[in-house]
């Protein structure tokens, strides 16, 4: 729900913020007290375009802000995670409309585009009024709502499941006959770099090895020599330094036997003469194992020519050799058994198809069968709200497929148009008058009839539609007396399932709201500016009363408004 709205400068209003609750909040006001102005700052908030004409005379920019409770909206959830920003159980939309021509737009204080407002916008709040904010007239959303009242959810998401599995191997399919003759073409020079390859047959790091071998085989002479140096030195001289350092040992043996303090160093030098040990017999063996093979030395040097040719030519790395490697030997594979896996593809395809129309007929028949109580249960609400002649149709229509390249399932052997929603392509039409033919909602006139047809939708859809946010501006045009009291309890018994923002000229829906606000408009110095606030209990009953008066409250004005509103007197 919208809980609360902030609104600076923009147009007459200098500085307000209004505090909605849950179920039927009214707004009132005479005509030209910023009303619509309100509605229209609220559209900003659902993504609906501005112009820097709404910017108050005197100040740099307006700011439009709502706080909304989304706990539990799991698609606001979704489209927060994919948008990175982080998600809590309310949302703050902000808009922000400066005189230098730019428009910030901003969720959770997270800067975003205009487009992902109106995103967010769609799956809170459904604006009926002379906005284009109106679910009921996008012709794609009349299939949803149909779902939402058919309640085949589990169906519904089974289909979607098969739908794009079958979606996918269609890409494959389309991805592998564009590469046919390409592969084709390539098969021969696929065919001479695997040759090439393979002769060779890199190990991976292999080249640092070889690097590091061939050091060693180009400096084993010096090895040798200085292996055999340090070896002598250390233990096969007669003047050794190991001979050296026993002597030292002996010597300090000498010395504790006239002073004990000699008797850690004699341990010390033991360590010495292992560690000496220890290196001599390292270097002995290391300088037996050393090869003097020439021919060693060339191989090596002719297989690092080779890694190092292939490494010239595709990509500069054995890692990049081996990926090419990869990739080459399955087009290369592909290339020899391409009819083969074409059609495996176009075998899985077609069985995916049926499987997929079996589902998806179903599911039109759940619509077809639905679409008929949806039209009795509208009609019915329409003569209630004074639209006594209305026809109102749910076309479902199923388009066959002309050619193979279009997406299609089959059913019964026939092949139908498809999306992702099934074979059904909805519309909702509606005459108001007796004699006119249905025509597409989309293109019924504007005005206080078009409001009626969407309250009456609302009415029906009310416990299904999942948009938790429902504003009527000036839904009682056009009606009065009776068909008032009609609309004002249709409204009153959609706010049991919707938070409802309405702005209303009449008593009759005035009279039963939970909130009821009131917009005026005041001088202030020079200039006009616009407020609102919440009525309480008396001012409500003055409200109420002063729309069927006018300004002079009569008593029996007061009287009526007590009623309508079921207080007693």
């Amino acid at each position: 729900m919208l809980k609360s709205l902030l609104i600076k400068d923009y147009a007459l209003i200098e500085n307000i913020q209004v505090e909605f609750g849950r179920g039927l909040n009214i707004i009132t006001g005479e005509t030209g007290a910023g009303k619509s102005i309100l509605i229209d700052a609220m559209g900003l908030l659902l993504g609906e375009r501005a112009s820097t004409e709404v910017v108050r005379k005197g100040s740099e920019k307006s700011i439009v802000e709502g706080f909304f409770d989304i706990e539990g909206n799991k698609k606001v959830q979704k489209l927060l995670t994919q948008n990175e920003i982080d998600f809590s159980s309310e949302l703050i939309v902000r808009r922000e409309i400066s005189l230098k021509g730019t428009n910030r737009c901003f969720l959770n204080d997270t800067p975003v585009t205009l487009n992902v407002i109106k995103e967010a916008g769609d799956l809170l709040v459904d604006l009926h009024g002379q906005h284009e904010h109106q679910s009921l007239l996008r012709v794609e959303t009349h299939i949803d709502l149909l779902d939402n009242v058919a309640n085949h959810t589990i169906l519904l998401d089974t289909y979607k499941k098969v739908f794009s599995e079958m979606n996918s191997l269609l890409k494959k399919l389309r991805e592998l006959q564009q590469k046919e003759d390409q592969i084709k073409e390539k098969k021969d020079l696929y065919e001479f770099q695997i040759k090439e390859i393979d002769e060779v047959a890199p190990e991976p790091d292999e080249d640092e090895k070889l690097e590091s071998e061939l050091n060693i085989l180009e400096n084993s002479a010096k090895l040798l020599s200085t292996a055999n140096e340090i070896y002598q030195s250390v233990y096969e001289n007669e003047d050794s330094i190991q001979d050296r350092i026993a002597e030292v040992k002996n010597k300090l043996i000498d010395l504790s036997k006239i002073d004990k303090s000699f008797t850690e160093k004699i341990n010390e030098s033991e360590t010495v003469i292992a560690i000496l040990n220890d290196i001599s017999s390292f270097v002995r063996t290391y300088k037996d194992r050393i090869d003097l093979d020439p021919e060693k030395l060339e191989e090596i040097r002719n297989r690092i020519g080779a890694i190092n040719l292939l490494k010239k030519k595709y990509g500069g790395t054995i890692k990049s050799i081996l990926n090419h490697r990869g990739k080459i030997g399955s087009e290369f594979d592909l290339a020899e058994n391409f009819s083969e896996k074409i059609a495996t593809l176009e075998n899985e395809i077609e069985s995916l198809r049926k499987s997929c129309g079996t589902i998806a007929a179903k599911i039109s028949n759940n619509r077809k069968t639905t679409s008929k109580k949806v039209k009795k249960e509208v009609e019915e609400a329409l003569k209630s709200l004074g639209i006594p002649d209305s026809c109102f149709e749910i076309k479902i229509e199923n388009k066959k497929a002309e050619t193979d390249s279009e997406l299609y399932l089959i059913i019964d052997g026939k092949k139908f148009k498809c999306d992702e929603n099934g074979i059904d392509f909805v519309e909702f039409f509606v005459s108001t008058n007796a004699g006119e033919d249905p025509k597409p909602l989309v293109k019924v006139a504007s005005g206080g009839e078009v409001s009626r047809i969407m309250l009456a939708l609302k009415s029906i859809l009310a416990k299904s539609d999942k948009l938790p946010i429902l504003i009527f501006d000036e839904i009682d045009t056009g009606v009065s007396g009776r068909i008032a009291q009609k609309v004002g309890q249709t409204l009153k018994s959609l706010a049991s399932f919707h938070q409802i923002i309405a702005i209303t000229h009449l008593p009759q829906i005035a009279g039963l709201s939970d909130f009821h606000f009131a917009v005026e408009k005041k001088k202030s110095g020079d200039r006009v500016i616009s407020s609102i606030k919440i009525l309480n209990d008396d001012e409500r009953i003055n409200e109420v009363a002063k729309l069927m008066s006018g300004e002079k409250i009569t008593e029996a004005a007061l009287n009526g408004a007590k009623e309508l509103m079921n207080i007693k007197k």
